[in-house]
């Protein structure tokens, strides 16, 4: 699929945050939007306090559907958004604070999000996390059989459940 002039349409990468992450995840949208890729903002919209969990569960949702191809959380740690990401059935949220981590977290990992912590790393980390993430594509090779029995372990555990 392609636009009018023959390109293919730019990634949908999901972005939200909570209160504590406002204007980090502001940058990174503009940033993410510089290269190349459509930012698409699930919240919060402004630095009134938010519950995180439902912000982390609305993007991996997204991830989940096919609505957006990748995510990036934020919130004063890139903890709670990650715990609460990874509750969404085949949904793997990795938290990186450098760029060794995000690559890994996509090349070994196939991670589909990535959290940063605003109360942790500046933006110019941030966005050179991001951009690492984004970048980097998931290696396969022995890292898939890995990725397959997580999927197995994950299947077993919710097996009875409802997806969140």
């Amino acid at each position: 699929m392609s636009d009018s002039r023959g390109r293919a349409p730019a990634k949908r990468i999901a972005l939200g945050g909570d209160e504590a992450a406002f204007e980090l995840k502001a940058l990174l949208i503009e940033h993410i939007r510089a290269l190349g890729y459509e930012p698409v903002d699930y919240g919060t919209y402004n630095a009134e306090p938010v519950l995180y969990p439902d912000v982390a569960v609305k993007v991996a949702r997204a991830i989940d559907s096919g609505e957006v191809a990748q995510g990036v959380l934020v919130c004063g740690t890139g903890i709670g958004v990650a715990i609460s990401a990874n509750k969404v059935r085949g949904i793997r949220a990795a938290q990186a604070h450098d760029t060794y981590s995000a690559a890994k977290a996509r090349s070994s990992n196939d991670a589909q999000i990535v959290t940063l912590g605003a109360r942790v790393v500046g933006p110019e980390l941030a966005k050179a996390v991001v951009t690492t993430f984004l970048e980097t594509e998931f290696g396969g090779g022995g890292s898939r059989a890995k990725i397959e029995r997580i999927a197995e372990y994950e299947k077993e555990a919710f097996r009875d459940s409802p997806n969140v």
